[in-house]
């Protein structure tokens, strides 16, 4: 198993694509419906790269990184956004944060592909 991507999205279809889209690449993937589960998994699991959907339920995908960011053990976590939120002051936002890119939803898998791969070399 290569290394591992942590999918955090309330959407049930996303998390299937992506995750279909990663093992099928050699990639492990562990995944979270929403930020408090997100936050808690990527400190059990430690993954090589976090995908974090902003919008959804108990804390957005801007606050799980801000959490991320704040704890020892997953501040170095890079992290990309997914998020259908695609104006300038929501991607500097989550820029800000901490996160690395940020790709807009609806997005094209190959696209997510080539940016994984780039950043988890």
């Amino acid at each position: 198993m290569g290394k591992k991507v942590l999918i955090v999205d309330d959407e049930p279809g996303v998390v299937k694509m992506v995750r279909f889209l990663l093992e099928k690449n050699s990639f492990g993937v562990v995944s979270a419906t929403e930020g408090e589960e997100g936050v808690k998994l990527a400190a059990q699991e430690k993954p090589d790269l976090i995908l974090m959907d902003i919008m959804m339920p108990s804390i957005d995908g801007n606050e799980a990184t801000r959490r991320l960011k704040d704890n020892e053990i997953t501040r170095n976590i890079p992290i990309i956004m997914l998020s259908a939120l695609g104006q300038e002051g929501d991607v500097a936002k989550s820029l800000e944060l901490g996160a690395i890119d940020y790709i807009v939803k609806p997005f094209h898998p190959q696209e997510l592909l080539e940016r994984v791969k780039k950043i988890l070399g």
